[in-house]
């Protein structure tokens, strides 16, 4: 039964007529074209599972080039027209539903395979052939009289029937004899070749020692030789060739001739030429890729002793946003044009320009001078980009920011270099952007700590590396132990105790902050628990409050409500016994959903602190709409009180918040209190909690417990 037309065997039969029409032409077979063009089906369908299998397997492009060879394909135009054939059109008719960006990169490597097999194939039978010859020229010259005639047409019949091109030279290099391929190598003129001297063929490219072997040879110093050789043809073209030069003796083991035996590899080294190219250049803009690049970079930074080297690192400030508003084609051609006013940046000797990814860029200059010559190039790198780039008809203005590392070759390796670059090109975008920035070690340190303190959050979590100590919340009236604030640390294997300040912004950046927060939030009210449990029928004991601070991010999870519920009902703790600290930044401007869940916390009885008040600038009115029962207010406004005299600015501010807060019936808190004369002053101004070093350091939780039983038994 026939295949439907449009099925998937009926266009597989499209591309095997297709790709037969190619070659029939340039195969030397007896079969007529339709029966030629049988033989190319099966290699069809294999080319096609190529194609389409989840995973590539160049055996079956290999297979497809030796079977052409099998087939007596073995002109090379039989390979370029197979090559041709595979690119225009086996995506076309088989490539299925398929990502067409991924078939047309494996059609591509399915032509590489199907170049190498053929290759191959036609290189063994190019050795057996080449062994044939050898075996009829040595009969021929050691056979009896009578079988000269015999001998003769056999070794004629292997020379000119050969598939690769064969000559015969003597000594003096003269060439006696070629076949028939070697003169369509070199044009098709056997008077182009015939009695030209081998020595007339030099070539720019020659390897230096192929002449070296070539005189050995004729020396009678070696028996044979090969290597890769170009020749010149009458057209000016190139022909590439893998070149077999075999000498030839005569009976009494004297040199006599010279035989040399040519494959064609011209069309083979286009194809790798060609690959070599997409693989190490940037399909969008045409620049050096990053595997270029690095090669680049490790052969500048292997270069030496007294060689430098320079590297700028671009990264497009606000790129994401010209995809996101215009589209990526749009934001394609912004990294076109971009790409050539970099690569117009690069032309001294030296210099190079690379993309390697995205919107990330790298220029790179070798040189003695390089530390005045990559401070230029960066300077015409910004200023190449300060002109406005006009993209669908709007003009985008393009801002950069760039990381400079520049030293000497054979300190640092490629990857180091890079990393360098990177930290500091984010530097310079943190700095505000549109300016460059020149690496510092000791900032590439603090970067490096940071990533890897980044890196090694989650799996602190997991190994409860983490803890708790509580800094004492002491009434002021009657310096009373009311409670605490939870401070978590981290107790690092390498580094040791980190506090909150250096890991909490990565926790808040990886979204870690979320997990931490309600571990915090878990081991502080079970402790506030124990203390009540050891506070409970003791004489005067009031219970013990404890302060816990949420992130920004906290106060956006959906668990903002359900969680401290959820703990404070497992412990059986009444939920006074909880503060949650929100700074006063995080509530700026904040909308009625953001209020919402600490309303419901509030209504529900848990005391919410607007913690750092007074550095979030916010308008003092808006307290009233703020679902707030204690103010903590920043050490800056106290500051001023460790010594007498107490600064009177600074009473007059204090003074004026704490009466706006009993105003509002909220309760003052303030930290960073030192000295005893602070502790007074702020009594007397009417505060009504406090703590600080003057009371006591944070410390583990039986400490705050023993310091409320001295309270209550004073």
């Amino acid at each position: 039964m026939s295949a439907e037309p449009d099925g998937p065997e009926g266009r597989l039969r499209r591309f095997a007529t297709i790709w037969s029409r190619a070659i029939f032409p340039v195969t030397a077979t007896s079969l007529t074209r339709p029966e030629f063009e049988e033989q190319l089906v099966p290699l069809a369908r294999r080319l096609r599972d190529a194609l389409q299998e989840r995973f590539f397997d160049a055996t079956q492009g290999h297979a497809v080039g030796a079977a052409l060879i099998d087939t007596h394909c073995t002109d090379p135009e039989a390979l370029s027209r197979t090559l041709d054939c595979v690119d225009a059109y086996l995506v076309l008719y088989c490539g299925g539903d398929g990502s067409q960006e991924e078939l047309r990169a494996r059609s591509s490597r399915i032509q590489h395979a199907v170049a190498a097999g053929f290759a191959q194939a036609l290189r063994e039978r190019t050795l057996a052939e080449q062994e044939a010859i050898s075996r009829a020229a040595l009969s021929a010259r050691s056979a009896v009289a009578e079988a000269l005639h015999a001998s003769e047409a056999r070794f004629r019949a292997v020379f000119h029937g050969a598939a690769i091109g064969i000559g015969i030279a003597g000594l003096d290099g003269t060439i006696l004899e070629v076949n028939d391929a070697l003169v369509r190598m070199f044009g098709g003129l056997e008077s182009n070749l015939r009695g030209r001297n081998a020595a007339e063929w030099t070539h720019p490219d020659d390897s230096p020692h192929v002449w070296k072997l070539y005189e050995e040879l004729v020396r009678g110093e070696r028996e044979h030789y090969r290597v890769e050789k170009a020749f010149y043809r009458p057209d000016g073209t190139v022909l590439w060739t893998n070149l077999t030069v075999s000498l030839l003796r005569d009976a009494d083991g004297l040199p006599q001739y010279q035989l040399a035996l040519m494959e064609d590899t011209t069309e083979r080294r286009l194809l790798n030429l060609r690959l070599r190219y997409e693989a190490t250049h940037d399909a969008l803009t045409g620049l050096p890729n990053r595997t270029l690049f690095f090669e680049r970079l490790e052969k500048a930074l292997s270069a030496g002793e007294n060689a430098r080297f320079g590297l700028c690192y671009l990264d497009l400030d606000g790129f994401k946003t010209v995809n996101d508003s215009l589209g990526h084609a749009a934001g394609d051609r912004l990294l076109v044009e971009v790409a050539d006013r970099l690569q117009s940046c690069a032309t001294a000797p030296g210099e190079m320009v690379a993309r390697l990814g995205g919107d990330e860029f790298v220029a790179l200059t070798t040189g003695p001078d390089t530390e005045t010559e990559v401070d230029e190039l960066a300077g015409r790198i910004m200023n190449a980009l300060s002109a406005p780039i006009r993209v669908d008809g709007r003009e985008l203005t393009v801002r950069g920011s760039i990381g400079i590392v520049e030293g000497p070759a054979g300190e640092r390796g490629a990857a180091e270099v890079l990393r360098s670059a990177d930290i500091t090109m984010y530097r310079a975008k943190s700095a505000g952007g549109n300016r460059y920035e020149v690496a510092d070690p000791e900032a590439d340190a603090r970067a490096i700590t940071r990533h890897g303190l980044t890196t090694a959050l989650p799996a602190a979590l997991e190994r409860g590396e983490f803890f708790i100590e509580y800094q004492p919340l002491v009434h002021l009236g009657d310096g009373s132990v009311r409670g605490a604030e939870a401070l978590v640390r981290w107790l690092h294997p390498q580094h040791g105790i980190i506090g909150p300040d250096r890991f909490i912004p990565l926790a808040e950046h990886t979204g870690l902050i979320v997990p931490l927060g309600r571990w915090v939030l878990e081991e502080s009210v079970r402790q506030a628990r124990l203390w009540e449990s050891r506070t409970q029928g003791g004489a005067g004991a009031a219970p013990l409050r404890v302060n816990v601070n949420l992130s920004p991010m906290q106060l956006t999870h959906p668990g903002l409500v359900s969680d401290p519920v959820d703990i404070l009902e497992r412990e059986g703790l009444a939920p006074g016994a909880l503060c949650l600290e929100v700074t006063e930044s995080a509530l700026i401007g904040a909308d009625d959903d953001l209020l919402k869940p600490l309303r419901r916390l509030a209504e529900m009885g848990v005391d919410i602190a607007l913690d750092d008040f007074g550095t979030g600038y916010s308008n003092l009115a808006n307290l009233r709409r703020l679902p707030v029962s204690v103010l903590k207010l920043d050490r800056s406004f106290t500051q001023g009180m460790q010594h007498f005299p107490a600064d009177p600015v600074d009473l007059k501010i204090v003074e004026g918040i704490v009466g706006l807060a009993h105003s509002l019936d909220l309760a003052v808190t303030v930290e960073g209190v030192e000295t005893g004369h602070q502790a007074d002053q702020l009594r007397e101004l009417g505060c009504d909690t406090a703590q600080g070093w003057y009371y006591a350091r944070p410390g583990p939780p039986d400490r705050l417990h023993e310091l409320a039983l001295a309270d209550a038994v004073g």
